[in-house]
């Protein structure tokens, strides 16, 4: 297999920052996996932190600036996605949903997406299910089952009595594993390119030949 392209999202506001933290250790569990299988990856880490004044200035004017372009092209471009946002308000942060808001809807359609989420208390737990899981659902993505919640808690010390988070981020990265080594790796094609309506080899030749045919 070609090398795995893995795009990270990290929507942290601080640094160092929690969100952060879970992304490296979801990140690092994924490349364990992959190298056990003999699949080599390629990994890019976006810090929202970094983008944040680009990402505003984007939904004003509908341009993104060269570096949030690139940040957009390199998860457009992914095999597979780990996305990562600290919750406010029972929710994702206005930072995250703002990224999506300003990212092509088609940029991560079929692309397996694992989950995380970062809150101060247990309370939040379920926002993965109930916000995030359907946001991206509704791009097209493919989530995997399980998405990994870390509560504050969850980094000190005698913390996870009852669910560990290592187990559950083992868990959640063996699931995008095996999607990724599953499919193998696609070329994803630009939706507004000729191939993607006149097929590999096609030309508007031949399809307006074939037109003036089905008029006759």
């Amino acid at each position: 297999m070609d090398t795995v392209r893995i795009a990270v999202l990290s929507a942290g506001l601080s640094e160092p920052s929690s969100t952060r933290l879970l992304a490296d250790r979801l990140t690092k569990a994924v490349l364990d996996l992959l190298d056990a299988r003999g699949i080599r990856a390629e990994v890019s880490v976006i810090e929202l932190r970094d983008h944040a004044h680009d990402v505003m200035n984007a939904m004003l004017t509908g341009f993104p600036a060269q570096a949030l372009a690139g940040a957009m092209k390199q998860i457009a471009d992914a095999d597979a996605l780990i996305a990562v946002t600290p919750i406010f308000s029972t929710s994702y942060s206005g930072l995250f949903k703002s990224f999506i808001d300003v990212l092509d809807r088609e940029a991560i359609e079929g692309t397996p997406v694992l989950l995380g989420a970062t809150a101060g208390t247990p309370r939040h737990s379920l926002a993965i299910d109930y916000a995030i899981r359907p946001l991206f659902t509704y791009l097209h993505a493919e989530p995997v089952p399980t998405g990994v919640f870390a509560a504050a808690d969850d980094w000190g010390q005698g913390a996870d009595r009852v669910a560990p988070l290592q187990k559950r981020v083992d868990r959640a990265a063996r699931e995008l594993v095996d999607v990724v080594a599953g499919r193998g790796r696609t070329e994803k094609v630009d939706p507004f390119s000729p191939e993607s309506y006149l097929g590999a080899g096609g030309s508007f030749e031949s399809l307006l030949g074939a037109r003036s045919s089905d008029s006759l």
